[in-house]
C-alpha cells in the first residue's frame, strides 16, 4: 500500500474518533456548568482548553485570553464551531473529509458518502446553527455511522488495520483527556457525567453491581479490559493492529518502536496499583498522551516515509 494512502486511512480513523470524543468531553463540561452553580466557569474552561492542548498563544490569536475570564461560549467556539480553529470539531471533520479524498480509491462508496455527508453542513453554515447539546448528539451519531459503515463494508486488509490503528490510538488519548478534565472538575457528580458521555454508565452499573464511586468510575474508564472505550482496551487493539500490519510474530523483543511504546504503557497501567494511578490523574494522563504522540511519530517514520508529517494539537512527544 502506498504510504500516502496508508497515512490518509490512519488519520481518517483518528479524525473521526477525535470529533466524537471532543463532543463527549464538551458534553460533560457543559452539563456540569449548567447543573452546578458553584463551579468556577472560568477555571473549568481554562482547564478544559489546557487538557485539549490549546496553548495560550493559540487562544490569544482567536481572541481568547486564557489568563482571564474564559467563558464556555468561547470554549465552544474554539473546540466545536470555528473551522479556523485546528482543534474544533468543524475543522476535524473537514480534515477527515480531505483525508478521505486522498484515499478515495481505497474507500468503499458507502464510507466515502458517510464522511462526505457529515462534512456538508460545515461549508453550508448549517453546522454553526446547531446548538449544544444537540450538536454533541449529532456528532456522536455521525461518528457512529461512519465507524459502523467502515466496519460493515471494508475488508480486513492493511487499509482496515490503519483505520483501526488510528482510531484506537486516538481513543486512548482522548479517553485520557476526558479522565483528566473530570479529575480537575470540582462539581458533584462529574464522574457520573463522564461515564454517561462515554456511553459507559449502564455497563459500569452492571459491572460494579450498582455501586457508584469516583474511584470505580476512574478504574472502569482506564482499566476495564472488556469496555471498548477504556484506555487499556484501546491500547490493546492498537497493539493488535500493529501486529497484523507487521505480520511477523517474533519470538523475543519488539522491532517496532510504536508497538514497544504502546505495549509498555498498557502493561504499566494494568500492573500498577489503582491507588497510585488515581493519586495524580492529570499528570498520569499527560504521560499517556505523550506516549500516544511518540507512538504516532514512530508509525509515521516506519509506514508513512516520504509523506509530510501531520501536526496535531495536544501534548507533544
Amino acid at each position: 500500500m502506498l504510504s500516502r494512502i496508508a497515512e490518509s486511512l490512519f488519520w481518517i480513523g483518528r479524525y473521526i474518533e477525535r470529533a466524537d470524543d471532543t463532543a463527549r468531553i464538551l458534553d460533560v463540561q457543559t452539563q456540569l456548568l449548567l447543573e452546578d452553580a458553584t463551579i468556577d466557569e472560568a477555571q473549568t474552561c481554562r482547564d478544559l482548553l489546557s487538557c485539549m492542548g490549546i496553548e495560550p498563544a493559540d487562544a490569544a490569536e482567536a481572541g481568547v485570553d486564557m489568563f482571564g475570564a474564559v467563558t464556555i461560549d468561547q470554549v465552544l467556539r474554539l473546540l466545536a464551531y470555528d473551522p479556523q480553529s485546528p482543534s474544533s470539531i468543524a475543522a476535524i471533520i473537514g480534515s477527515a473529509r480531505e483525508s478521505a479524498r486522498g484515499a478515495r480509491e481505497t474507500l468503499t462508496v458507502p464510507l466515502w458518502e458517510a464522511i462526505n455527508t457529515t462534512w456538508r453542513p460545515i461549508p453550508s453554515g448549517h453546522f454553526e446553527a446547531l446548538r449544544p447539546p444537540y450538536i454533541f448528539s449529532w456528532v456522536r451519531e455521525r461518528a457512529a455511522l461512519i465507524n459502523g459503515t467502515a466496519d460493515a463494508t471494508m475488508t480486513r486488509d492493511e487499509g482496515w488495520q490503519f483505520i483501526m490503528l488510528g482510531r484506537n490510538i486516538e481513543r486512548a488519548d482522548m479517553t485520557s483527556r476526558l479522565v483528566a478534565t473530570t479529575a480537575l472538575s470540582s462539581g458533584a457528580g462529574q464522574w457520573t457525567s463522564a461515564l454517561r458521555a462515554s456511553g459507559a454508565y449502564d455497563a459500569f452499573l452492571r459491572t460494579y453491581r450498582g455501586i457508584e464511586t469516583d474511584r470505580a468510575a476512574a478504574e472502569f474508564l482506564l482499566l476495564d479490559r472488556l469496555f471498548p472505550r477504556s484506555v487499556v482496551f484501546a491500547l490493546d487493539r492498537a497493539e493488535q493492529a500493529l501486529v497484523n500490519l507487521t505480520g511477523d510474530p517474533r519470538r523475543a523483543g519488539f522491532q517496532d518502536e510504536a508497538q514497544r511504546l504502546i505495549g509498555r504503557t498498557r502493561a504499566e497501567l494494568e500492573y500498577r496499583s489503582l491507588t497510585d494511578l488515581v493519586e495524580d490523574l492529570p499528570d498520569e494522563m499527560e504521560r499517556l498522551q505523550r506516549t500516544c504522540a511518540a507512538a504516532t511519530d514512530a508509525i509515521s517514520r516506519r509506514y508513512f516515509a516520504g509523506s509530510e508529517a501531520l501536526a496535531w494539537k495536544g501534548v507533544g512527544a
